[in-house]
């Protein structure tokens, strides 16, 4: 398909006016299409219903040991489920807190304990300190942006690499700065670039001399399994590379079961060092007497293994994959050649990374709310809503049936086309 930038202004007039009919069709015809946000479709949390069903009475209700999971008690989980999933993130059982069914709240709850009490290593809790930066690679993960904007942390803009973070400049800042305290990672299938970092960036991780000594990397390992296909990437353990390099204490992993089975009944963990676990339990214990364990049994019974849970996780592939090819066709389709946008095209995750041209992304979000198309909110993938070029958005595959997805994708490749032949005549000087 040609470039629109190799199109006369009549040319490029021509097709804005054919593509602003379709527009007004399609806002005319009332529909509302939600690709704001990474849920799992309906068909994906009924692969779960089994679950359901699994502890009918009261017999039911004890661990391999014996112990009543309808009672309080054991604070970092039933010991069969911290085996399951030390085998899943390639832990050992006794570097593991279990928690509920959100991660996102045990990130909350690490960055809250570390202001009120201080982490290991910590001088003095963080609240104390003069100011509390953490480095936050984007595109990336908004609601780790919007903890940092919750305790007043100042964020500092670090790029995404094809292979992972700007490792020059995270090192830099790490190593010269004793206020940057952390930085959030998502090491696989990063939300929303899709992209996998690389051995060489995970041991620079490993390596870093912090100014700071109660610097953490927060590694949000939380699409872990999430692989759309057979052949996929693994990474490095990034808690071995610590432990390798001399640096034990400076990482905070997070994963759960949200996308695995149900989010609203999931298991999250939270891995460190044992040192840093112990540290934590200290200060849960007073917090709580303990996680919901009847529901860690339930995914114990559902999951015997971590073989049993990866054939889940294919199940999931097999429903998400034609979702994300859908997404790559319409691009393709619509957008190849046409010199006005770039995506990625990610082996797992739940996102398509879309750039358009500088200056379009706004312009393209509005156009698609008016053609009922809802979509993550232009500059939530860049620290304090700033994308400063305008062009990132976030397309979320996994909630609407491929149906519905196909029509989305139509209407989202129109608003597309007419932003970016609006920005092209505009800088030709020419009245759109």
């Amino acid at each position: 398909m040609s470039s629109y930038f190799e199109f006369s202004n009549e040319e490029l007039q021509k097709e804005l006016e054919e593509l602003r009919a379709r527009h007004a069709r399609y806002a005319a015809d009332i529909v509302r299409l939600d690709m704001t946000r990474g849920k799992p479709g309906a068909d994906q949390l009924e692969l779960s219903e089994k679950m359901l069903g699994i502890i009918q009475t009261n017999d039911d209700c004890f661990d391999e040991n014996g112990l009543d999971c309808r009672n309080y008690g054991l604070l970092d989980g039933i010991p069969e489920a911290k085996k399951l999933f030390a085998d899943v993130l390639g832990v050992r059982p006794e570097q593991l807190i279990l928690g509920g069914n959100s991660s996102l709240n045990m990130m909350f709850d690490t960055v809250a304990r570390a202001f009120c009490f201080g982490n290991l290593n910590s001088v003095q809790p963080w609240s104390k300190e003069e100011k509390i930066k953490f480095l936050c690679p984007a595109p990336g993960y908004d609601r780790h942006f919007s903890i940092c904007q919750q305790f007043n942390i100042q964020m500092i803009y670090v790029p995404m690499m094809e292979d992972g973070p700007d490792m020059d400049m995270v090192e830099k800042l790490v190593e010269t700065d004793e206020a940057v305290k952390g930085i959030w990672c998502v090491p696989k299938y990063s939300n929303p670039t899709g992209t996998v970092y690389s051995d060489q960036v995970i041991r620079r991780f490993a390596a870093l001399k912090p100014k700071a000594r109660d610097f953490r990397i927060f590694w949000d390992n939380a699409y872990a399994v999430h692989d759309l296909y057979d052949e996929h990437p693994q990474i490095l353990n990034i808690l071995d590379a610590c432990a390798e390099a001399g640096n034990p204490d400076m990482v905070y992993m997070f994963s759960s079961t949200s996308k695995i089975t149900y989010p609203g009944s999931g298991v999250a963990m939270l891995a460190s060092s044992v040192d840093n676990i112990e540290y934590i339990k200290k200060q849960t214990g007073v917090q709580t007497i303990g996680p919901d364990k009847l529901n860690q049994l339930r995914h114990v019974r559902m999951f015997k293994d971590k073989e049993s849970l990866m054939e889940q996780m294919k199940k999931h592939a097999a429903i998400l994959r034609p979702k994300f090819e859908a997404v790559d066709s319409a691009l393709e389709r619509d957008l190849g050649g046409k010199e006005i946008a770039t995506w990625s095209k990610p082996l797992g995750g739940y996102f398509v990374n879309f750039d358009s041209m500088s200056g379009c992304a706004k312009r393209i979000y509005h156009l698609c709310d008016e053609a009922g198309v809802a979509l993550t909110k232009v500059g939530a993938t860049f620290p304090y809503g700033n994308d400063t070029e305008d062009r990132n958005i976030r397309i979320a595959p996994s909630f609407p049936p491929v149906e519905e997805l196909t029509v989305a994708m139509e209407r989202f490749t129109v608003c597309v086309r007419i932003a970016s032949i609006e920005k092209i005549l505009a800088e030709r000087g020419v009245e759109a």
